[in-house]
């Protein structure tokens, strides 16, 4: 009986768990959203608030959804995390590579008439 106790109580725990992250990670969306739809802050002030609360939603959905802090074996999950920093950092700077150097080439002639060819749409 104690053995089913204590798996309802781990049950339980990762419910709760689950909710007050899934909560939490609304608040900080709904806050960011907030920020820029309604202008409260502007410019490097505005992209600094929003990479923080991006930052402190990463952080929430680690501890929260993926238990990073509760594991058995931490090196496997680690390295599993480590890799998956990797493959995001490689993706969000590779993106922001592609995208500068797509802006920096195009010429004005080239980017209206692209313009000019979207208005058929």
């Amino acid at each position: 009986m104690s053995q089913q106790s204590n798996i309802a109580g781990q049950e339980r725990a990762t419910l709760t768990s689950y909710i007050v992250g899934f909560v939490t990670s609304i608040v900080l969306t709904v806050e960011a959203y907030l920020l820029v739809a309604h202008h409260l802050i502007e410019g490097k002030s505005l992209a600094a608030a929003v990479a923080g609360l991006a930052i402190t939603q990463f952080l929430v959905q680690l501890f929260f959804f993926l238990h990073l802090g509760r594991e058995t074996k931490p090196r496997w999950k680690l390295l599993v995390f480590g890799m998956m920093l990797v493959v995001v950092m490689i993706f969000v700077f590779g993106s922001l590579w592609i995208m500068s150097n797509l802006n920096y080439h195009m010429t004005p002639k080239q980017i209206n008439n692209y313009l000019n060819s979207q208005d058929g749409l």
